[in-house]
């Protein structure tokens, strides 16, 4: 779309070879020369919400590939001009460092942070939330210092809580009107729509997670707080918020001990990162093994072919874990 043209720097476009980057037709070196909307997404959470809302008006480059690892991602020179010839960037603040990165640095006037959509909260070990504490300092810390830990400790996962990311949405929908007015008609009517299934996804989740035998789920990393906030139940992460580390031997133990107490029968584990841990736990403590998708990626091996079909095969694999009734 030509909401906006801007010159790529004469070094950068003979380090990439612009002739062969801008002739070439796949949907990556497309970006910024088509007649559409142009908008490059951080990831796939962040994409499915571009292409639903922005229909057959937006052109949506994801800069994750399906089955890579988001939080791994860095970002390629060839990105980076992608970057500078989308028309707008739309990305979570905190889950890519990369990402971040790259979006500051570049010119691109519309940049779209999903996480200034919505309200982020603290789901560290203990699942404290920071909500209502802004402006409460503790002697010997400066006010910058306070943000700047609440920054890091904020689960960027919003997107497992379809309530808030209907928020997102909303936010995303508004930014598309401002920044392309001539189709800003079919942005809000497209982005109804969107919240209007995440609402009644929402229903499903509520209404069939309210009555079960317990209330506590074992994953592989804790994506899933604020899913487990939203609907009453309690997350128990094997590595924390870091899918590729290692529990310590105390931490098993103590997942031991609470799924015993606790009545836990399944220990969850995720497409895109190692199942090792997982099966060794539920191994050496006798329980079952399912998947429950952060819906970070959509691959052969998810269980539905987007978002909502994930988060409904997400659902069935929880009500069968927890018991049900």
């Amino acid at each position: 779309m030509n909401v906006r043209r801007r010159l790529i720097p004469a070094a950068l476009a003979s380090a990439l070879g612009l002739g062969a980057l801008t002739a070439c037709s796949s949907d990556s070196a497309a970006t910024g020369n088509t007649d559409k909307f142009d908008v490059v997404a951080s990831f796939y959470p962040m994409a499915f919400l571009a292409e639903q809302i922005g229909g057959d008006h937006a052109h949506v480059t994801s800069l994750t590939e399906p089955g890579q690892e988001p939080h791994d991602l860095e970002i390629s020179t060839r990105q980076r001009a992608q970057l500078e010839e989308a028309d707008a960037a739309l990305y979570l603040k905190g889950l890519q460092p990369a990402v971040d990165e790259a979006v500051a640095q570049t010119g691109i006037e519309t940049k779209i942070d999903a996480a200034g959509l919505t309200h982020l909260e603290d789901h560290g070990t203990g699942g404290h939330s920071h909500e209502g504490e802004e402006g409460h300092a503790e002697e010997g810390h400066s006010e910058e210092a306070h943000a700047e830990e609440d920054e890091h400790g904020r689960d960027p996962h919003v997107w497992l809580d379809p309530v808030k990311y209907a928020e997102i949405a909303k936010g995303v929908g508004k930014a598309f009107e401002k920044a392309d007015p001539d189709h800003a008609a079919d942005y809000e009517k497209n982005t109804a729509a969107l919240v209007e299934k995440l609402n009644a996804l929402d229903t499903d989740f509520e209404d069939g997670l309210k009555n079960t035998r317990s209330k506590v789920f074992f994953t592989n990393h804790a994506a899933f707080g604020y899913l487990a906030e939203r609907y009453g139940l309690t997350q128990e992460a094997i590595s924390g918020v870091d899918p590729e580390s290692e529990p310590s031997a105390a931490r098993v133990r103590e997942l031991q001990q609470e799924a015993r107490a606790d009545g836990v029968t399944t220990v969850f584990y995720e497409t895109l990162v190692s199942d090792k841990t997982a099966k060794t736990l539920a191994r050496d403590a006798n329980l079952k093994t399912d998947v429950l998708d952060p819906v970070e990626g959509i691959t052969d091996r998810s269980r539905g072919d987007d978002y909502f079909q994930v988060m409904e095969s997400n659902l069935k694999a929880l009500q069968k874990a927890l018991g049900a009734k």
